[in-house]
């Protein structure tokens, strides 16, 4: 960031041990640290605030095209070419229905039924174990 080689910081380590002196070094660095970690809240605060008005400008572009390409798409298609859709067949009735159903189900034969397997199954060679 600074672009401070470890010579450098040696010459500051010496310079702030002869003028502020070795007693009060720690509370001067305690407050060097409170004023950088402050120096550092309030840019990422910034930096957290520019984010979201590049990221609300980008919102409104994208907007802005999705509107005219929207425009676009109606322009091209106008409501004319949408006709109402043809009339479909009434819904069945409840006894249309209900003979719906059984002509698809036959009745069961009473005979058949095994235990433990129920009628509607088919039996394999390996379901059977005596």
């Amino acid at each position: 960031m600074f672009d401070i080689g470890a010579t450098e910081l040696l010459v500051l380590a010496i310079v702030a041990i002869l003028v502020i002196g070795p007693k009060d070094l720690p509370l001067a660095l305690r407050t060097v640290g409170r004023w950088v970690s402050k120096i550092r809240q309030v840019s990422t605060h910034f930096r957290t605030g520019l984010d979201a008005m590049v990221r609300e400008a980008e919102i409104e572009e994208m907007d802005k095209k999705w509107k005219e390409r929207n425009a676009q798409i109606m322009a091209d298609h106008p409501a004319d070419e949408m006709g109402p859709l043809e009339a479909s067949a009434p819904p069945p009735s409840a006894a249309e229905a209900k003979a719906a159903i059984a002509e698809a189900n036959p009745p069961k034969p009473e005979g058949d039924d095994t235990p433990g397997k129920p009628a509607s199954q088919p039996g394999l060679p390996l379901d059977e174990r005596d």
